[in-house]
């Protein structure tokens, strides 16, 4: 059937296929996969629906539309980490796949989950709200991603646009020691399909990339003004964290605001326009944005206080 199309959202991006019919075993559709995204069957993890649930396809002779699978669905493919058989506790992130069907008045907490400072935490924040783990490998990936959309569309991402003349900012976007920031998030707000909400700690203010959209999703990130870490929800009853909101959920953003205010009277940010900064780990006095981000590079250390003058 002609007609058959399945969209499928990987750490890869996103991927179209027309190729199976609602006739096909579950098999087929696993065989596809794998090849698609170099998962080992036994390692596929689908889940489809808002919110998320992982697909039961353990039937090897039970058909796409007998799954219930039909045309023009999105299914979200992960993998689980194999090992001897066996899903391994070091390797598996904690399930972001609430167990309820209403999960805007699932009650939490907005947390912040730490990544590293390996000039790729934008990257990885992002890759931690799709899929529920901390995977640094994701920035490459992303980062092909935003240099492709640049390059394709060099009218909207001119040199006025980047600051640097287009396939200069898509060699500079490629290394794995360029920060990403708004250009790159409108993007992946876009390639995903999703709002991607940015509390920003500096200025008391909630960022949303693709609000314009109407996106069914949203996600949350926090910036300190030099690192980005991703926000979860952290549910009063249950192990299950949330990472992915319906985008009518007012609530949560409510709550965000709250976080960006909070975070903001503490002081919990930093200036990269003009401050000197101490580590509040190692009490290494630094000078500016460029050494602060050396110095979380090669440290470790992300939590500055500025020095007053």
């Amino acid at each position: 059937m002609a007609g058959f199309v399945l969209k499928f959202k990987t750490k890869l991006g996103v991927k179209v296929v027309h190729e199976l019919t609602p006739h096909d075993k579950v098999p087929a559709l696993k065989a596809k996969l794998s090849e698609l995204t170099g998962i080992p069957a036994e390692a596929l993890q689908i889940l489809a629906g808002f919110p998320p649930k992982e697909l039961d396809l353990n039937r090897g002779d039970a058909t796409l539309e007998e799954s219930g699978i039909v045309s023009g669905d999105t299914l979200i493919i992960e993998e689980k980490p194999v090992q001897n058989g066996e899903q391994t506790s070091e390797n598996i992130g904690r399930s972001h796949i609430m167990d309820t069907e209403d999960i805007s008045n699932s009650p939490g907490v907005l947390m912040k989950k730490v990544v590293p400072a390996d000039n790729s935490c934008l990257f990885t924040s992002v890759g931690y709200v799709l899929n529920g783990k901390v995977d640094p490998s994701c920035a490459s990936y992303m980062r092909e991603i935003i240099a492709n959309a640049v390059v394709m569309d060099q009218e909207e991402y001119s040199e006025a646009i980047l600051g640097r003349p287009n396939t200069e900012y898509c060699e500079w976007i490629r290394k794995s020691d360029s920060w990403g920031g708004a250009i790159e998030l409108s993007i992946l707000s876009r390639f995903y399909g999703l709002e991607i909400a940015v509390v920003d700690c500096m200025n008391a203010i909630i960022n949303r990339f693709g609000e314009d959209q109407h996106y069914a999703q949203r996600v949350f990130l926090i910036f300190d003004g030099i690192h980005y870490d991703p926000l979860y929800l952290e549910p009063l009853e249950g192990d299950s964290i949330q990472t992915i909101f319906s985008a009518e959920d007012k609530k949560l953003l409510l709550q965000a605001a709250q976080l960006a205010r909070e975070a903001n009277s503490c002081r919990q940010y930093t200036n990269v326009d003009k401050f000197t900064l101490k580590c509040m780990i190692c009490n290494a006095l630094i000078s500016g944005q460029v050494e602060a981000q050396e110095h979380a590079k090669f440290t470790g250390h992300m939590n500055f206080g500025e020095v007053a003058a």
